[in-house]
């Protein structure tokens, strides 16, 4: 068995757990930042190792330096959903819970599963992802701020100081709308890319953008596989003769959902292929939101 290296992220330190191959288990915390990981990498030579495979739990953007970090060292990396974790954990009959405990199971996830290798997408990928990433948390600032004035402010000074928050971030937004539109003109391929979601009914160019993003950059066997990682797939809930009502997964990443919610929800009354869908379904007593998912996988064809 190879060296392993168990990692729990956060945002400030992560810890990890190294399992040599003699079985024996090393515990550490590091700073997550750039002087973190050059202390990982001198305590990984201490233990006289060339390599490790290293896994770590996607949980957004906490990870994604330390992970791209051990891919250009030269380690294997796996990144994996947090909910294959958990569901590894039951099985171990795992009671407490630490940051020490969770990187120790993460290493024996790791050595006893062997989860695919990861690898950091290209350049252009990661800096529209920041992008992206950047203008959902301005229009999540916008709608709260947003909801504050419409919930009624008795103080002028406040009103004004919430206005004036909101012409900001309006402008904002409108500057890193510019961005992406620029980014993804510098780079022909990304440019193909989105002038051909954007032919699609119901897909403008701020959706086209989160697609490629966090979406394109993997690779799938299916359209429906894409819509599994949006967690746009229905979750089946059955035991015995006892049958739950089907809801959607929601595993993976909201911003995609949100993005794909309103294409979903126009294809669904536009398109004959798509409505025919939503007829079959509604016969069949399927929830709205289910309805939903299933139009995902034919825009994404």
């Amino acid at each position: 068995m190879d060296a392993v290296l168990g990692i729990d992220i956060a945002k400030a330190k992560f810890q990890v757990a190294l399992l040599l191959a003699d079985g024996k288990i090393r515990h550490k915390t590091f700073p997550n930042a750039a002087s973190g990981f050059a202390q990982l990498a001198a305590w990984l030579q201490r233990h006289q190792l060339g390599g490790v495979h290293a896994c770590l739990e996607a949980t957004g953007a906490y990870g994604d330096a330390l992970a791209t970090w051990l891919h250009d060292a030269g380690h294997r990396v796996s990144v994996v959903n947090p909910t294959i974790i958990h569901a590894y954990a039951r099985t171990q009959l795992a009671r407490s819970k630490t940051d020490r405990l969770d990187a120790e199971l993460i290493a024996r996830f790791t050595a006893t599963q062997q989860p695919p290798a990861w690898t950091p997408p290209a350049l252009e990928i990661r800096q529209l992802q920041a992008l992206v990433r950047r203008l959902d948390a301005l229009h999540g600032m916008r709608t709260q701020e947003m909801n504050r004035l419409a919930a009624g402010v008795a103080v002028h000074a406040v009103q004004t100081s919430i206005e004036a928050m909101l012409a900001t971030l309006d402008a904002q937004i409108a500057q890193v709308q510019q961005l992406i539109r620029d980014h993804l003109d510098r780079h022909p391929g990304l440019r193909a890319q989105r002038d051909l979601l954007t032919t699609i009914p119901g897909i403008g160019e701020a959706t086209a953008a989160v697609l490629i993003a966090e979406l394109f950059d993997k690779r799938y066997t299916s359209a429906r596989q894409a819509a599994a990682f949006a967690g746009l797939v229905p979750r089946l809930v059955q035991s015995g003769t006892l049958r739950g009502r089907s809801r959607l997964s929601k595993i993976g990443p909201g911003r995609l959902r949100k993005a794909l919610y309103f294409p979903a929800v126009a294809a669904l009354r536009w398109n004959p292929t798509i409505r025919a869908v939503r007829l079959r379904l509604t016969a069949a007593g399927k929830p709205p939101m289910v309805i939903i998912g299933a139009a995902v996988s034919p825009l994404l064809l």
